[in-house]
């Protein structure tokens, strides 16, 4: 696969063969022996017919007159070589006075496959490239300018997709200075990246009058508008030109064209007039066909099946521990992943020096990003080698390392979504807050990113609550309800479930109901409702339970307590995001509720209390009621003493009147007299209302 990614060459062709040896040269031919090396190892004429491939020219020898043909083929895939007996003709005075000039070392051509089953058969996928252009602006398929032209017709023709392309008026020949070309030509082919095509174009005239025949033992070269080709591989049908017309050996436009391939090749012997070139087409690999992910219905309907992305994932190489990542463009590709399309690795994390060793931490860091399975695609597409837009899947949610390529103007623009299956190999289910800042960011630069989660058998998708810095993983149905939502939360003791549920269960019965009745801007009749809770067993299990009896969106902000082995993650849970334990605090800080209820707890559940005190006293939280169930000596024991305390020393000037906002109910029927009062503008709270002397309001 990373061969595969790093090659510069097409998988239909070859690079560049040289001559080894010439073993005959004959008035008007030429026979030798041409050497091709590198081919890369996916290159499609190592599995297809033979006579599928043939040797394609180099334009310039052809357009002097020449042309070639292939007469045996050697390929060894294990030598990634081939050897190719080839006869080269004259055709044309120019061309008789330039073969002998050619001598060995001289690079003449290429092998193309022209495998039919990449050969293109509906017009309709060609006509959507027109008016379309690349990451620089250049046109993916014209004629004569981004636009288009009349001038190129397209057809369904012989069940393949076949393009005229319209002659201009006559013919070019060359300058007679062409022959002075000829020797400096000879020496220039001995140096494969070398331009020649552009050379014998300055001695090209035109003879707008001249009559497009093709006439025996000469070169008829005729002009196109400009033809921009960088979609697929175009060829020269030679069946559908006049009888007796051929085109040479240079019949392959490849997918570099750029305003270039106006110039071909005829010979042969015909009364006819020629009018236009017959071109077929035959794709690319998925990765550089310069697909859009809006024209991939196949993929997007794959996507929207979590089977298809479970199964997906069950194609990734084991051992588990090992890092893997895939690229993946198009639907039938998702559908047929097997483990060697993937990448795996397994990145060595060692200490990083630091601040203090500039030099070392900036090439330690580089190595480890560059050990990361997903480095190779995302290289390839800062490289040009990946030019359709597609969707990352990777085992474990990549390094906040990666950041900066995930961000790259490149990526940002190919990569359409990013599919994981864990958040973190040495923390499970649980996310760094580096990872989750990675997230933000992602959801930034409109990555979207996808957990397809084995505990739920879900895929989640990562959605940031609006005008918060943070979010959760949401369950694609429930994604527009999240962000409309407004959001009560539970908070209480992981060890006991009390006899809330039923309490619990008719307050949120009350609230749907009272939806009907209100217009506030957090509660009207097409508000969506979310319950949050720590995600844990006891009351926190009783709340996300009750949520989903009454089609709630249950949520949970889950921590890893697993060292400590204090709670598990409850089975009620629709949408989460977890927490490593040393983030403990800033997990309490994302719970972001409009509208807290807080059960019997302990250290934890009175950590939260404070929590909320301080969102109101700060102005992070608007002043909403916080319901406290329970008896009113309980909370007294709990809150009054330290609310007397402050106020005797005077540590709370200003915001006593934050006690106004917590009123203790014992009951379902209170809870809903507090919100009735508080949706319709009768509920003393804020901070224009006086403060509760046991620092919490009674009902």
């Amino acid at each position: 696969m990373e061969s595969y990614l790093s090659s510069e060459h097409y998988d239909l062709v070859t690079p560049d063969g040289v001559i080894e040896r010439i073993y005959k040269k004959n008035g008007n031919i030429l026979e030798a022996t041409v050497s091709i090396q590198h081919i890369s190892p996916a290159f499609v004429g190592y599995k297809i017919d033979p006579s599928l491939i043939f040797f394609n020219l180099k334009s310039t020898l052809a357009q002097l007159g020449i042309n070639a043909e292939g007469i045996q083929y050697e390929l060894s895939p294990k030598m990634r070589s081939a050897k190719v007996q080839i006869k080269l003709i004259a055709l044309g005075s120019i061309a008789k006075k330039m073969l002998p000039l050619i001598e060995e070392g001289a690079y003449i051509g290429k092998l193309f496959a022209a495998d039919d089953r990449r050969r293109v058969r509906d017009p309709d996928y060609l006509l959507r490239m027109f008016a379309r252009s690349d990451s620089q602006g250049r046109p993916l398929l014209s004629l004569g300018g981004l636009q288009g032209s009349d001038d190129l017709i397209l057809e369904k023709v012989e069940g393949r997709a076949v393009a005229y392309l319209s002659l201009q008026p006559g013919i070019l020949t060359y300058n007679p200075n062409i022959e002075g070309l000829l020797p400096t030509l000879a020496k220039a082919l001995r140096h494969p990246r070398m331009g020649t095509r552009a050379l014998i174009q300055l001695l090209q005239e035109k003879k707008p009058e001249a009559e497009r025949r093709v006439k025996d033992d000469d070169i008829l070269l005729v002009r196109t508008q400009p033809l921009h080709i960088r979609t697929v591989f175009g060829k020269v049908i030679d069946s559908l030109l006049p009888a007796g017309c051929h085109h040479t050996s240079a019949s392959v436009l490849e997918p570099t064209t750029r305003a270039s391939g106006d110039v071909y090749e005829l010979f042969g012997s015909s009364s006819v007039v020629l009018n236009d070139i017959p071109l077929e087409f035959y794709t690319l690999e998925p990765h550089r066909e310069h697909v859009f992910f809006s024209d991939r219905d196949q993929l997007q309907s794959c996507l929207d099946n979590p089977q298809c992305l479970f199964s997906a994932f069950n194609t990734a190489p084991l051992p588990k521990h090992h890092r893997c990542a895939t690229f993946v463009v198009k639907g039938e590709q998702l559908l047929h992943l097997k483990d060697k399309d993937w990448i795996a690795r397994e990145p060595i994390m060692n200490e990083f020096p630091g601040l203090i060793h500039p030099s070392r931490q900036a090439l330690m860091v580089e190595r480890y990003i560059q050990q990361q399975p997903a480095y190779p695609f995302l290289k390839a597409i800062e490289d040009g080698l990946i030019t359709s837009e597609g969707i990352l899947l990777v085992r474990y949610f990549p390094s906040p390392l990666m950041k900066r390529m995930l961000l790259g103007d490149m990526v940002q623009r190919f990569l359409k979504a990013l599919y994981f299956e864990y958040p973190s190999l040495s923390h499970g289910d649980f996310f760094s807050h580096e990872d989750r800042s990675l997230l933000l960011d992602l959801a930034k630069f409109a990555i979207p990113v996808f957990w397809v989660d084995r505990s739920s058998e879900k895929i989640l998708q990562y959605v940031p609550k609006p005008e918060k810095d943070s979010g959760l993983f949401v369950p694609l149905p429930f994604v527009e309800s999240f962000l409309n939502a407004t959001t009560f939360g539970v908070y209480g003791s992981n060890l006991i479930e009390g006899d809330f549920e039923k309490e619990l269960t008719i307050l949120f019965e009350g609230i749907l109901s009272l939806k009907t009745q209100v217009d506030h801007p957090l509660l009207s009749p097409t508000t969506p409702l979310a319950l949050i809770t720590g995600g844990g067993p006891g009351v926190m299990a009783v709340g996300n339970r009750v949520a989903r009896t009454l089609n709630l969106l249950s949520c949970a902000n889950i921590v890893d307590f697993h060292k400590q082995g204090e709670q598990q993650q409850n089975p009620y849970i629709d949408a989460k995001m977890t927490y490593r334990l040393d983030h403990l605090v800033e997990r309490q800080a994302e719970f972001n509720l409009d509208f807290p209820i807080i059960l019997m707890g302990g250290i934890g559940t009175d950590f939260e209390f404070a929590l909320e005190e301080v969102r109101r006293k700060v102005g992070s939280t608007p002043p909403t009621p916080v319901l406290l169930f329970g008896t009113v000596d309980y909370w007294q024991k709990k809150i009054t003493t330290r609310f007397e305390c402050n106020l005797k020393s005077g540590t709370i000037g200003g915001s006593e009147w934050v006690s106004n906002c917590f009123y203790c109910v014992q009951n379902a029927s209170q809870g809903l007299q507090v919100y009735k009062r508080f949706f319709s503008g009768t509920l003393p709270i804020g901070k224009n209302h006086p403060p509760h002397h046991l620092g919490f309001a009674t009902v």
